[in-house]
């Protein structure tokens, strides 16, 4: 496996807006975790700066696991991740977050996109047997029989398929092969996992690597952040017909979804309907959480926490998202939702 480190596009590691210096450290907060909602972050801290310039939020954008587990040890106020937080978390957090523990609150909807690298064939549909075939590496070529069955008008070469992925742990990795499992579980083996299980391909570190690998290499394919993606990406088969990444088609996917049970209330943890055939639906999705504490020590913090997700949950929090990084506004049902987590918060 080739392994391409790509300074030059690595999400940049700290999003960090200064709104005001300020002596007070309780009007400071501080998050880390995923690098998928770094452009969103951006634009929320800023969104959030002209509301309150006395307020400092700075956001390290080391990955989902990293930043739960800045979560778990009390070095940061809240986290953002891809995934949320597992049984035996949800437990270590409490000794950090009370007996309460912390909340799953999902606030980034994305399409994960696949784009690919084929000059000549501008639409490309992939059933999710074919696609986990491809990405698992039993299908390696582009003129194979199950790709031709549903591009019968495309002129499939038999350039040899080059499968691009993740070289790093990432929640955008967990969250495709989420989708595969349980969408094609005879054609893809593997336990969904923050590390990509196949070798034999090519592995590039975080979206813009990837994309960077598949821009330069014809006969590729990968799995990246829709919203790192501008060239061609193939629809996938939802049901009788074949279904193109957008916002929208994300948003249908997260409103079919129900809560996972965590025990935690106010946890809004989601079981995505991956397998869903609704029209229109776009069901591979990346979902990142704000993970909160259900109870902070300082009171002021604990309301500054509110006031911050709130304005993130908010028309405006979301619009501001969906014009940084392309990401899908959460429909009004799961806003209540989360402002009613919200008011949960306690401080003191």
């Amino acid at each position: 496996m080739k392994l391409h480190r790509l300074a030059s596009t690595v999400v940049i590691a700290m999003v960090s807006l200064t709104l005001t210096a300020c002596s007070d450290s309780s009007n400071n907060l501080v998050g880390a975790g995923a690098s998928s909602q770094a452009s969103a972050t951006t634009a929320w801290i800023a969104g959030y700066r002209d509301l309150h310039p006395d307020v400092t939020v700075r956001y390290d954008a080391v990955g989902s696991g990293a930043g739960r587990g800045q979560l778990i040890t009390g070095a940061v106020d809240f986290a953002g991740s891809d995934a949320a937080l597992d049984e035996e978390e949800r437990e270590d957090v409490k000794e950090v977050c009370g007996p309460g523990g912390a909340m799953n609150l999902p606030l980034y909807i994305s399409p994960i996109a696949i784009p690919y690298n084929l000059p000549g064939v501008d639409k490309l549909n992939l059933r999710p047997e074919v696609l986990a075939g491809i990405f698992n590496q039993d299908i390696t070529t582009w003129n194979d029989a199950a790709i031709a069955a549903d591009n019968p008008d495309a002129d499939l070469p038999n350039t040899p398929i080059t499968v691009v992925n993740r070289s790093d742990d990432s929640g955008t990795t967990e969250n495709f092969m989420e989708y595969l499992a349980t969408a094609a579980p005879q054609a893809w083996p593997h336990e969904p996992d923050a590390a990509w299980p196949v070798p034999g391909g090519e592995a590039a570190v975080q979206a813009h690597g990837v994309i960077q690998v598949i821009t330069g290499t014809e006969g590729s394919i990968g799995y990246s952040d829709a919203s790192s993606v501008t060239g061609q990406s193939a629809a996938i088969g939802v049901g009788d017909e074949f279904v193109g990444f957008s916002p929208e088609a994300a948003a249908a996917v997260v409103d079919a979804s129900e809560l996972i049970d965590t025990g935690i209330e106010g946890d809004l943890a989601l079981e995505l309907a991956r397998d869903t055939t609704d029209s229109g639906a776009y069901p591979i999705v990346l979902v990142t959480y704000h993970i909160v504490c259900s109870s902070y020590e300082d009171p002021q913090r604990a309301d500054l926490i509110k006031d911050y997700i709130g304005y993130i949950a908010s028309e405006e929090g979301q619009r501001a998202a969906a014009d940084a990084a392309g990401s899908a506004p959460i429909s009004e049902k799961l806003r209540q939702q989360v402002m009613n987590s919200l008011e949960l918060i306690q401080g003191g």
